[in-house]
């Protein structure tokens, strides 16, 4: 089960509003491998597709990605307003450690380092 927080979900439907996205578009959430960690997040506001797993909450939808279901599972996407940090976040009960960074992150269930990336390539990019 994927959550939303109420601040989460307020500006998620405000971005669609604002977006003017389709009524069946959602904030689309991923996770692809990548970062120093093994995998990163990956969202942009997109269509659901076979096989997602659609939540919803007021206005607003978030699309996990049918491959990205289980890594997700038990997440709960939060929103900061930070000054230096704003963005919708990601709190995911599976990560065991986070980079440095804060863009990737490696799964307790998986062996560590298994799927960092190569020695030299930067954290954050695919």
């Amino acid at each position: 089960m994927i959550t939303l927080t109420d601040k989460a979900a307020a500006e998620l439907g405000a971005l669609l509003t604002r977006k003017a996205a389709a009524p069946e578009a959602g904030l689309r959430l991923a996770v692809r491998r990548g970062g120093c960690a093994g995998w990163q997040y990956e969202m942009n506001v997109g269509m659901p597709e076979e096989g997602d797993l659609v939540v919803e909450k007021d206005q607003a939808r978030v699309i996990v990605a049918a491959d990205s279901i289980e890594r997700l599972n038990g997440c709960e996407i939060d929103f900061s307003d930070d000054l230096s940090d704003a963005g919708f976040k990601v709190n995911n009960p599976q990560a065991a450690r986070s980079c440095g960074c804060g863009t990737s992150f490696e799964i307790a269930s998986e062996p560590p380092g298994a799927h960092a990336v190569p020695d030299g390539e930067a954290c954050g990019s695919n």
